[in-house]
């Protein structure tokens, strides 16, 4: 008894290896599928311009990153532009469709964390172990009919991702997103398309993205030019200072 309950042991253990050498074959495979490891860590900062479509809703979107968590965002209606960034330790925003115009830190929200977790450079499965973040392969599973290879990609910080990649090119073509937002589940999905090179790495042109169980209430960004390794300074990111008040300028006049 004693050796057949080794022979399973070993044989269990086995398996659980090659199931997580599966999967980060398949992570190693999506690298190498986007340009290799040594062209993406080539690039140091992005732009990335295009325009949002939902339901005939239309607007302009613009998004600038630096390593190692570098982003700022905006989005642009009628020549007012909401401005959203990440400096590396804190996030904030300047809302004029509120009618707010000065910056001010943002709040626990789903904006909070797609903004944090958009400013990892790489993405999460990049150096996903040094960045806390696990990896299981999930098997085989369908996009729009289309077979593809699933992913579970958990978080550091709990929340989960779900990668589907084509299983020719071993591109993602679809990632749902399960995010934890004061204790509730956030849960949205982004169609992923149009790749083209950029200093030799893979990008998506178009990216559908909304909430998983609403298709309709989805929009669609269309890059119209993303450009690599341009200059970009830090204080672009960081969050301005409040315009002073005319109580706060220094008075003047005879004593």
């Amino acid at each position: 008894m004693t050796a057949i309950r080794n022979v399973f042991v070993s044989f269990f253990c086995l398996s659980l290896c090659a199931f997580a050498q599966t999967a980060d074959e398949l992570v190693s495979k999506n690298i190498q599928a986007h340009g290799g490891i040594e062209k993406i860590k080539a690039i140091s900062s992005l732009r990335m311009t295009g325009n949002f479509d939902a339901s005939g809703f239309k607007a302009m979107v613009g998004q600038e990153s630096k390593r190692p968590n570098l982003l700022r965002q905006t989005f642009t209606v009628q020549g007012m532009t909401q401005i959203q960034a990440y400096d590396g330790s804190s996030a904030w925003q300047i809302s004029p469709f509120g009618g707010k115009k000065d910056a001010e830190l943002m709040g626990e929200s789903k904006a909070l964390h797609d903004l944090v977790e958009g400013a990892d450079f790489d993405g999460p499965l990049v150096d996903y172990a040094a960045k806390g973040n696990t990896i299981e392969y999930l098997g085989h599973d369908q996009v729009d009919g289309d077979d593809a290879y699933k992913l579970k990609v958990t978080l550091k910080n709990g929340d989960i991702f779900y990668y589907y990649l084509d299983p020719d090119t071993f591109l993602e073509i679809q990632i749902e997103r399960q995010q934890f937002v004061r204790g509730s589940l956030r849960e949205s999905v982004s169609l992923l398309g149009s790749y083209k090179p950029v200093n030799g790495v893979m990008f998506p042109f178009s990216i559908e993205s909304g909430p998983k169980n609403d298709p309709d209430s989805r929009g669609k960004v269309t890059m119209t030019k993303i450009e690599a390794n341009i200059g970009l300074e830090d204080k672009g990111f960081k969050m301005p200072a409040a315009p002073a008040s005319s109580a706060a300028q220094p008075k003047t006049g005879a004593k």
